[in-house]
């Protein structure tokens, strides 16, 4: 009976510390979660390679209406950081992968950098709840704001606080 009460006691220590590895979501003023992801060429990208850029992490998906909606901001965003310390990061959770994106941005004319998360896996680590969901990086890899939902990334106040941030 002994044995048995202590190894309930060890049990509960462990899982009250930890023992349990399961990572939690992203929040604001947290460290990124880094990844490594493919890109539409199939090259490598990792988020800490980018630190010194503020970077812009969107999870999206070809098939959501409000991702649609809000690309063509992201675009006109994307166009305006040019030669700052900015990056965007256009995370696909499409489950078509490659193909299902290049066709999507042909059709629409889009030119974004656009990772590929056919799987979930950043996704998932990120907490996400659906899409779009955005995370914005400031350039010590810590998240400062997380925007669920679309919105207007190419709006004046929004470039201005995206270069502010490049300047801290």
């Amino acid at each position: 009976m002994k044995g048995w009460i202590c190894a309930v006691v060890l049990l509960a220590l462990c899982v009250g510390s930890g023992c349990n590895k399961r990572e939690e979501a992203a929040v604001e003023g947290s460290p990124a979660p880094d990844f490594t992801l493919k890109d539409l060429a199939g090259r490598p990208v990792q988020l800490s390679t980018l630190k010194g850029k503020v970077v812009l992490v969107n999870f999206w998906a070809t098939w959501c209406p409000p991702c649609r909606e809000e690309i063509p901001s992201m675009v006109k965003m994307n166009q305006a950081m040019q030669g700052k310390p900015f990056q965007l990061l256009a995370l696909s959770v499409d489950e078509g992968g490659r193909d299902a994106v290049v066709k999507f941005f042909q059709k629409g004319g889009v030119t974004l950098p656009a990772l590929l998360d056919t799987d979930g896996a950043v996704s998932r680590r990120y907490g996400t709840t659906g899409v779009p969901e955005t995370f914005v990086i400031n350039t010590k890899g810590v998240i400062m704001k997380k925007v669920v939902g679309a919105m207007d990334w190419s709006a004046p106040e929004v470039l201005a606080a995206l270069e502010d941030l490049g300047r801290k």
